[in-house]
């Protein structure tokens, strides 16, 4: 049973800055990718960055600039680095682990952390 677990959501105001993590109970990362979507009240959930088994990235264009996600395999771990926060960037972010390692979403989800910025 694959368990994701985010951690580092919470508030912080226009400009600012957070950190989410989200640690994996898998056997090894280094085949899989992984995702960060989030999704707003009222709107339906988005892909805002992944990143392959390989390394390679991608982002929602809103983000680019200010976001960076980033994986430790050894720590079974995936990273979304968040500067620049805006109040659009308000939601649950959701981490998503993918066993086709590409930027479509995977089957596994972890519970959601709140991300709330303020103008």
């Amino acid at each position: 049973q694959v368990q994701l677990v985010e951690s580092g959501g919470g508030l912080v105001q226009a400009g600012g800055s957070l950190r989410l993590s989200c640690a994996a109970s898998v056997t090894s990362l280094s085949l899989v990718a992984m995702g960060w979507y989030r999704q707003a009240p009222g709107k339906q959930r988005e892909l805002v960055a992944a990143i392959t088994a390989r390394g390679s990235t991608t982002y929602v264009e809103s983000v680019k600039g200010r976001f960076t996600i980033s994986r430790d395999n050894g720590k079974k771990s995936v990273y979304l680095q968040m500067n620049s926060l805006k109040p659009d960037d308000t939601g649950v972010y959701y981490c998503n682990l993918n066993y086709r390692n590409n930027y479509d979403p995977g089957q596994y989800w972890g519970q959601g952390t709140q991300v709330t910025v303020s103008s």
